[in-house]
C-alpha cells in the first residue's frame, strides 16, 4: 500500500472512496461531513436517510463505517465513519483507530483500490493534530487491506506538517 499526503480540498478527489468525519446521524453537519454533502449533492443524504430508516436507526456508532454513493463528487462512494470526541480523562484512541480500520474494512468490500481520508476528529471534535495523525497513520499501517492507495487530505499546511512528520 502507499500512503501519501494532499494538502487541499477532499470534495476535489478522484478516488474510488473518500472518507467523511460524519456524525452519528448520517445527516450532514460542518466541517468534513457538510462540504461532503453540499458537494456531493442530495443523493448521499437519500442514501442516508435509507440508512436511518434501517439498520442504522439509531446512528451509526464511533468508530464504525457505512459506504453511500458519492453523488456529485469525483469519486465513487462515500465511506461515513463517526470519529471520537477526544477526551482527556477516557482514552478513546482505539476507537479513532477503530475509524480508520473500519473505512478500509468497508473499501475493500466495494472492491475499491484508493481512499481518501481527512484527519478524523480533529476539528470539532477537539483530537490533538499529532496524537491523531499518529494513530491514523498506524491503524491504516497496520490494516489487512487490498487498498493499494491511501491518500490523507489535509485542508492546512500546518495539518500536511504535522503528518509529514510522522509518515
Amino acid at each position: 500500500m502507499e500512503i501519501t499526503l494532499v494538502r487541499g480540498d477532499i470534495t476535489e478527489q478522484r478516488a474510488d472512496a473518500v472518507v467523511n468525519a460524519a456524525n452519528s446521524s448520517l445527516m450532514g453537519g460542518g466541517g468534513v461531513d457538510g462540504a461532503i454533502h453540499r458537494r456531493g449533492g442530495p443523493e448521499i443524504l437519500e442514501e442516508c436517510r435509507r440508512l436511518r430508516a434501517g439498520h442504522y436507526g439509531k446512528g451509526l456508532p464511533t468508530g464504525q463505517a457505512v459506504a453511500t454513493t458519492a453523488g456529485r463528487l469525483p469519486a465513487k462512494w462515500v465511506i461515513h465513519t463517526v470519529g471520537p470526541v477526544h477526551s482527556k480523562s477516557e482514552d478513546r484512541s482505539e476507537l479513532l483507530a477503530s475509524c480508520y480500520r473500519e473505512s478500509l474494512r468497508v473499501a475493500d468490500s466495494l472492491g475499491a483500490r484508493s481512499v481518501a481520508f481527512p484527519a478524523i476528529s480533529t476539528g470539532i471534535y477537539g483530537w490533538p493534530l499529532d496524537d491523531a495523525a499518529r494513530i491514523a497513520l498506524d491503524a491504516v499501517r497496520q490494516a489487512d487491506t487490498s487498498v493499494a492507495d491511501v491518500r490523507f487530505v489535509l485542508f492546512d499546511s500546518a495539518a500536511y506538517a504535522v503528518f509529514e512528520t510522522l509518515l
